[in-house]
């Protein structure tokens, strides 16, 4: 049956009609296919492997020595020491298996071409956004670490530092969307647009209205989401789709029918870039539920910043870098030269967009946040969707909270996924001991990433504190210093710890049995979330 575009009852248009999915129609689709064909690869490798060890003599000998040497390999290698533990409980476990993962997650094979290509456009691409050397000698710059954080994020890529740019905070989905319409509505030129999740609904649609009169203008359109909505939200030729309103798309990372770890690495960048003078980033992703048209895990809360003037640059440049990833052919200044003057905007502080990529040896959403942690003087205010810890972040947050500064973190107090939400938990007992105070955020789900530090620095972005985003996925944060916008942060997080519980020795001892035990264990291969 050929699907044609729809008017709903809302008088949004939808290219994909919702159709409720019966039993057949689930067995026969694209997504129960994909899965059924990577589950079959999975069973022939367990079946060649028990086939294997059948034929090897004193096989328990063989794989005590086997194991025994793969724990002097992973003490003496390079990996973060908690993923350590969590590779050496899997090879204790299942010695071969295990090891043939971790080789494969270690050489990351499926994802060599795409990591070189990626490493390619960075270094070709690094002198593009010279940035101005006389800001580094700013003497606040220098007095708070500012200057020092500058150089080390611009090792890894192309983020300037900006002054003059002008910054607005949005605390909920709702306040981000009407700016989003209203500056698609001002594009004259291009709009781009970079979201791990777009789904089709009422948020979606309004915007396809706009950009489908903006085609029409003249405006470039192009549309990139990450590949897992495929198995979700949009249908496997959506491109195809939006191709015949004009719009280019495409999806980073489609899901195949073949075992990888190229699927580990995700986009879960949100950017939209209007004419190379106003940026949008946040947790905010054009879904109902982030603007609460559609209700999941009761109110959403979520946040996002807007900047315009010249820093928009650094996000129309991360935006090329992931589209050119499988184009033969592109240009950078055509769309670097639509910047708006900087003089424009004459705001106080300074502002660095900056990108985490996990296929290079950087941790630069880890070490920013690590880095406002251990300058600060006042406080740390933090919101945060999950808290899946690594050692040294969790060092990090306690030793602020060991010599007085007051770190308070709000997570969610309906989880999405209750895994996540029994492994934050289990970092509750020792965070609170060191002086932490945590809070859950009672009518729902907290989404936000912000950070907002001593009055004078604030980190809003998509970077989770957890594995994911921290190790796993292409990721995108503005920083900010001294920027008018900073008391606006910090008022939110006041707001919303109003509606909050707070997390104390007695409501940890009083947790269901459930989390604690989930938790536990689920600890030992907290890494691979």
């Amino acid at each position: 049956m050929k699907k044609k575009k729809k008017i709903s009852d809302d008088g949004i248009i939808r290219l994909i009609p919702k159709k409720k999915k019966g039993f057949l129609r689930i067995i026969f689709s694209r997504f129960f296919i994909i899965v059924l064909l990577i589950l079959m690869q999975i069973g022939i490798l367990l079946s060649a492997y028990n086939f294997f060890t059948d034929f090897i003599p004193h096989i328990n000998m063989f794989l005590t020595i086997f194991s025994i040497v793969m724990i002097f390999y992973l003490f003496n290698s390079d990996m973060d020491s908690s993923a350590k533990l969590t590779w050496l409980g899997i090879i204790m476990i299942f010695p071969l298996p295990g090891t043939i993962l971790l080789f494969l997650t270690q050489n990351d094979f499926s994802n060599h071409a795409i990591r070189k290509r990626i490493e390619y456009l960075v270094n070709s691409t690094k002198k593009l956004l010279p940035y101005d050397k006389s800001l580094l000698e700013n003497y606040n710059l220098r007095n708070s670490g500012t200057d020092d954080l500058c150089r080390y994020v611009n090792r890894t890529g192309c983020f300037p530092i900006y002054s003059n740019t002008e910054t607005e905070y949005f605390p909920s989905g709702e306040a981000k969307f009407a700016a989003v319409l209203d500056e698609l509505e001002k594009a004259e030129h291009f709009i781009f647009m970079e979201y791990f999740i777009i789904a089709e609904g009422y948020m979606w649609g309004k915007i396809l209205e706009i950009l489908k009169r903006k085609v029409k203008q003249g405006v470039e359109v192009r549309v990139m989401y990450d590949g897992m909505c495929e198995m979700s939200t949009l249908t496997h030729d959506y491109p195809k789709r939006m191709a015949k309103l004009g719009i280019k798309c495409k999806a980073f990372a489609p899901i195949a029918p073949f075992l990888s770890t190229h699927y580990n690495y995700r986009d879960h960048r949100k950017i939209l870039v209007v004419d190379g003078k106003t940026a949008f980033s946040g947790g905010i992703n054009f879904a109902d539920e982030y603007i609460n048209k559609k209700e999941r895990f009761g109110h959403w809360k979520d946040a996002a910043i807007m900047i315009k003037g010249k820093a928009v640059q650094s996000f129309t440049l991360m935006f090329l870098q992931m589209w050119n990833i499988d184009e033969k052919e592109f240009e950078w200044k055509k769309w670097l030269d639509f910047s708006e003057d900087c003089k424009k905007y004459n705001k106080n502080g300074y502002v660095m967009p900056y990108a985490d990529c996990p296929l290079d040896d950087d941790k630069v959403g880890e070490n920013v946040y690590m880095d406002i942690l251990n300058r600060a003087t006042s406080y740390v205010h933090i919101m945060t969707p999950y808290l899946i810890l690594d050692d040294s972040l969790e060092n990090s947050i306690k030793f602020a909270a060991e010599r007085g500064v007051d770190v308070k973190i709000i997570l969610p107090g309906i989880p999405d996924k209750k895994m996540a939400y029994a492994l934050a938990k289990n970092h509750y007992k020792e965070l609170v001991k060191s002086g932490v105070k945590i809070y859950e955020y009672t009518p729902g789900f907290v989404h936000s990433k912000i950070f907002v530090c001593d009055n004078e620095k604030a980190v809003v972005g998509t970077i989770n504190l957890d594995y994911r985003s921290l190790y796993h996925h292409f990721e995108c944060a503005v920083y900010m210093y001294q920027t008018d916008c900073i008391p606006s942060v910090e008022a939110d997080f006041q707001q919303t710890l109003g509606m909050c519980r707070k997390v104390t020795p007695e409501t940890i001892k009083k947790e269901k049995l459930y989390y604690k035990i989930a938790g536990q264990i689920l600890k030992l291969i907290a890494p691979l979330f």
